[in-house]
């Protein structure tokens, strides 16, 4: 008989739930419910409320240092939406989707020239400049910026403005075109320039909710911190600590990121070839600057071997690690070449499941959309993959149960259980420097219009700490002050405690949350 009126009474609680689509409390034993929103409700008696969720999969989650990253081209003007397809990506024979809504970041490999044509002319200030309206289209779509700036012109171009050479420094020239000048890094008047350069880009550019994240290095070819040309190599390490430096002195709110390549800073002309025995120490020095860490060779497996793997996984939830895949499979790289014999000359698929592998394999935050077939092959022939990214990859954090107290008084203390979650592979770096912990978990009681009335943070919470497999339980002890006796709705989410306490990061629920990112509990009823 018992069993029959448990059975009725829940029914009947479920079908109230559907009916209202509220929360509701209970004065019974213990039970769970399963609804549509992804909400799970276990009831409980006395005063206390608990509610378990299930986690939004599918969601992409639009938080930094978090998700898919898309490049642009050094040369491509604002117009590139639509000329180059961006807005019409193909993922099937009838379905087209928008780059756009699966990346959350614009990433660019510019040169210096492009950004200082003329000393002191800065092309950020002429809002007419095919580049400024290019990184505008971007922010237009709320997309952050990242950048890479490159000094090096071989292969490429002149990247260091004239200038610098004109003012007496010393350079060398691309051996197929004696015509582009580069400075040599450990050149006095050049330091002393890019110096000034850096430190107004830095000016500009240094703000964490425009810009995700800057390469902090943009030396040698490429940019990529390798097959260095110096006046004299025993300066290495002098240049290295130089430029990590700067970019450290002048970039103290957005993340300095660098590529821990074997040959970092080294003079081996092809980029190739064994581990110098240098590098582990230089790459150590720039992380304790507060860098964290990019690769440019992913799924390159005779370029990223077990150096690199074993040097990533000692940073693994300590730094987070962003990811560049290696092959150029739309043009002159011989990819099915690759020693591991799993991609097929003309299957570019092949190489962008070996990108995610190796990058499941690094718990990397975040992976490349990058320019021609390194996009189009993502989106026409490996679109699962760009969704399981996002539904796996980087982090996904969000409260799987919250306890909280239905009634209240002023000036008492209750308390509130929850416990966290991550069902992404990476992490949320708020341990960074940069970040410096700013982002908290944080209860609100909401009133009518969903307004704040009071905000409670966990100022002990940690977020670089919820890891996949491992949540975290935080007890947290509210007062609350002056609140007029009435029904309220507790909330829960994750705050920016640099931006008065509002919603900082999105979180892995879906319905039931307010228009400024709060996810609803239930409702409380101050006495």
């Amino acid at each position: 008989m018992l069993k029959k009126t448990l059975f009725l009474l829940k029914e009947k609680l479920f079908n109230s739930f559907c009916q209202t689509n509220t929360f509701f409390r209970c004065e019974v034993p213990s039970f769970v419910l399963l609804f549509g929103s992804g909400l799970l409700a276990s009831c409980g008696g006395g005063k206390q409320t608990t509610v378990h969720f299930i986690p939004d999969t599918t969601t992409v989650l639009r938080n930094p240092l978090n998700g898919w990253v898309m490049y642009l081209g050094r040369n491509w003007d604002e117009n590139f939406w639509q000329t180059q397809g961006y807005d019409t990506m193909r993922v099937s024979d009838t379905e087209t989707v928008k780059v756009s809504d699966y990346a959350s970041t614009c990433y660019i490999r510019t040169s210096w020239s492009s950004l200082e044509p003329e000393e002191g002319k800065y092309t950020w200030n002429d809002s007419t400049a095919r580049l400024t309206k290019l990184l505008k289209s971007a922010t237009d779509r709320n997309m952050r910026l990242a950048f890479r700036i490159v000094v090096d012109g071989r292969d490429q171009g002149q990247n260091t403005p004239l200038y610098v050479f004109d003012a007496g420094a010393s350079y060398y020239t691309d051996p197929n075109d004696e015509s582009r000048k580069s400075p040599y890094p450990d050149d006095s008047v050049f330091q002393a320039k890019y110096s000034r350069f850096i430190e107004a880009f830095a000016e500009k550019f240094d703000d964490s909710y425009k810009v995700d994240f800057i390469d902090g290095y943009g030396l040698g070819k490429w940019g990529e911190a390798h097959s260095m040309v110096y006046k004299d190599y025993a300066n290495k390490a002098r240049v290295f600590e130089w430029v990590t430096d700067l970019y450290a002195r002048c970039f103290t709110k957005v993340p300095l990121v660098i590529n821990y390549h074997r040959l970092v800073g080294a003079n081996n002309v092809t980029g190739w070839g064994d581990v110098a025995p240098d590098s582990e120490d230089l790459l150590n020095s720039a992380i304790q600057k507060g860098y964290s860490l990019r690769h440019d060779a992913f799924g390159m497996n005779g370029y990223y071997q077990e150096w690199e793997k074993e040097f990533v996984a000692k940073w693994n939830f300590k730094r987070p690690v962003i990811m560049e895949g290696g092959w150029i499979t739309g043009a002159h790289h011989r990819y099915w070449i690759d020693p591991t014999g799993n991609y097929r000359e003309g299957h570019s698929e092949d190489v962008r499941k070996g990108e995610y592998q190796a990058s499941a394999e690094a718990h990397v935050n975040m992976m490349d959309f990058r320019i021609g077939d390194e996009t189009a092959s993502w989106f026409h022939k490996c679109f699962d993959l760009v969704k399981r990214f996002v539904k796996e990859g980087g982090y996904r954090l969000y409260p799987d149960e919250v306890s909280y107290p239905s009634e209240l008084r002023n000036h008492e203390q209750a308390t509130l259980t929850h416990r966290w979650n991550n069902i992404g592979w990476g992490y949320c770096p708020t341990n960074i420097p940069q970040w410096n912990q700013r982002y908290k978990v944080a209860v609100a009681l909401l009133g009518a219009d969903e307004e704040v009335e009071q905000v409670f943070v966990d100022t002990e919470s940690d977020l670089s700490q919820i890891i996949k497999g491992k949540p975290v339980t935080y007890e947290q002890k509210v007062i609350l002050e002056d609140v007029e006796p009435g029904e309220y709705v507790w909330a829960i989410g994750i705050v920016d405690t640099t931006q008065g306490n509002r919603i900082g990061l999105q979180i892995a629920l879906q319905g039931n949350l307010t228009q400024s990112g709060w996810a609803k509990l239930g409702k409380t009823t101050v006495l």
